[in-house]
């Protein structure tokens, strides 16, 4: 970074499981300074495994909500040794694991207001919680809350129809029965920045099973459902482009912030993905990694028992949609060293001199419980819709890939995706350079797939959110804000007959995973 320029600079923070990043660019989006903190290495004095702690009974996990605050005072304190000039960054926005809770003590704000310079925040704060360890994401404890909200609120299809998903174990509400003051990880975050409790934004709010998708409100239904008082508790939600205010006095003093620098709106890890990628109506960002992950910025939500629905952190008018697949690399590896000698070279070239379409053949492979759909096991199915119990390497091979992303594609038209004219694709994660791959998966959503280098996604969506929301109030659109960031890389374009193929099949597909969910349940 060119200490001697005194150029603005916006910063982006990402409170995820494992570690602490930050992203700094300038007002053209060049990023000037990437850092980090990893939990386990860097503060062993907490005892996390991969940031978490995993209880006696196999389903609470949680995190120190200290360790959070001590990482956030390493960190800056890092940035300052190296030189970085605080009082050059305008605004500044973050983002944190999607789900997490953080429960603040009576009294807390008021020690908010009045944080000392000299002292670090995690001795100023340490009696400021109600409870040290926060759940987290990954925590399936709350089955039984599930069950009854589902029932209080008409439903599963009900519930996700008004809050964007049905009620699963690690959504935060859940969780936030037995306690008092509550925030989500993201706005706790921004709580430590602004002095005050921050609010939670609709886009990481709708990750709550509490908000209501569509009039951006606290569903009173959902609250009487989970707790008493817990509207009061939550506080009211914000747009997630809200210039919360200036930061707080003490990183004024302590580190060089300006007092001008605004804290925009904190959202969930996943959103701020989202605005990182800087996906447009109709795009998908596909994440072909140990799980493959979907994500679609969409018009006309249709809310169903899978996946998850969440208001747009970039398009107040718009909303994402999420899905998880939890067989992703490592199945395709399994059937790379079964099917092609251990290579991916041999991977390929099998792809290409296959026919799109395998001949009617459809494979489903599920080696663990599939979240999208909950199913388990290996199904073949011939052209003629019979059960067999194995293939030739070659057709064993192409089946995985093109049952994988028909699978993909089906539950994301469930979710209100459609592809037009300027659909795009764009492929993230490690299996994203094998371009045989990559044809497979134009072909299949019939749109060019683009690639990315999308390794801080989380914090590069939130330094672009700072810089938008200076000026989202005057009606700017995000992407004029970020229409000066790299351009994905084309790496695929779909091929008319193989696309035409794949039209056809999606039907069958459907077909054929009804009846392995049949299977699965007797």
């Amino acid at each position: 970074m060119d200490s001697g320029s005194d150029s603005p600079l916006y910063l982006g923070l990402d409170f995820s499981t494992q570690q602490l990043k930050v992203v700094a660019i300038d007002g053209d989006l060049n990023v000037v300074h990437q850092n980090y903190l990893q939990f386990d290495s860097e503060l062993p004095e907490f005892r996390t495994q991969g940031g978490v702690y995993l209880h006696m009974d196999r389903l609470t996990v949680t995190s120190p909500v200290l360790m959070w605050v001590k990482a956030l005072d390493l960190l800056l304190d890092k940035m300052k040794k190296e030189g970085f000039d605080f009082s050059r960054v305008r605004a500044l926005s973050g983002s944190g694991q999607q789900h997490g809770s953080v429960f603040w003590r009576t009294g807390a704000s008021q020690t908010l207001a009045h944080l000392h310079p000299d002292q670090n925040l995690h001795q100023l704060l340490q009696d400021s919680f109600s409870v040290l360890d926060s759940p987290v994401w990954m925590d399936s404890s709350t089955s039984y809350q599930c069950q009854n909200l589902e029932v209080a609120t008409g439903g599963a299809l009900r519930l996700a129809q008004v809050t964007g998903s049905r009620a699963y174990d690690c959504l935060t509400l859940h969780q936030c029965v037995w306690f008092q003051r509550i925030s989500l990880v993201s706005s706790f975050a921004a709580s430590l920045f602004l002095g005050d409790f921050a609010s939670i934004d609709y886009s990481d709010g709708s990750g709550m099973n509490l908000l209501d998708i569509r009039t951006k409100r606290w569903s009173e239904v959902c609250l009487e459902a989970t707790a008493p008082h817990l509207g009061r508790l939550l506080g009211l939600p914000v747009p997630s482009t809200s210039v919360l205010g200036p930061v707080s006095n003490y990183f004024v003093h302590r580190y060089g912030f300006s007092e001008n620098c605004s804290v925009v709106a904190f959202t969930g890890d996943n959103p701020a993905s989202l605005a990182g990628m800087r996906l447009q109506q109709g795009d998908m960002a596909v994440s072909l990694g140990t799980s493959d992950t979907v994500f679609l910025s969409i018009q006309e939500p249709r809310p169903a028992l899978e996946g998850h629905i969440f208001c747009n952190p970039v398009d107040l008018e718009a909303y994402m949609a999420l899905l998880c697949f939890k067989n992703g690399s490592l199945t395709r590896e399994r059937i790379k060293n079964q099917c092609s000698g251990g290579t991916w070279e041999h991977f390929s070239a099998t792809l290409r001199e296959t026919s799109p379409g395998n001949n009617g053949n459809i494979g489903f492979y599920f080696d663990s419980q599939e979240i999208t759909p909950p199913a388990s096991g290996v199904h073949r199915f011939d052209s003629d819709n019979f059960e067999v119990s194995h293939w030739s390497p070659q057709v064993e091979l192409r089946a995985l890939v093109e049952g994988q992303f028909l699978s993909r594609r089906l539950h994301a038209e469930r979710l209100g995706y459609s592809i037009t004219a300027g659909t795009r694709v764009l492929a993230t994660g490690g299996a994203s350079s094998n371009r045989e791959l990559l044809q497979v998966l134009a072909d299949v959503f019939s749109a060019p797939v683009y690639t990315m280098d999308l390794s801080n996604s989380a914090c590069l969506g939130s330094a672009y959110r700072a810089l938008h929301g200076l000026v989202a109030e005057s009606g700017v659109s995000f992407f004029d804000v970020v229409k000066k960031a790299p351009e994905p890389q084309l790496v695929a374009t779909p091929d008319p007959a193989a696309t035409q193929v794949y039209d056809q099949m999606l039907k069958r597909v459907a077909q054929l995973e009804d009846r392995v969910l049949q299977k699965n349940r007797t």
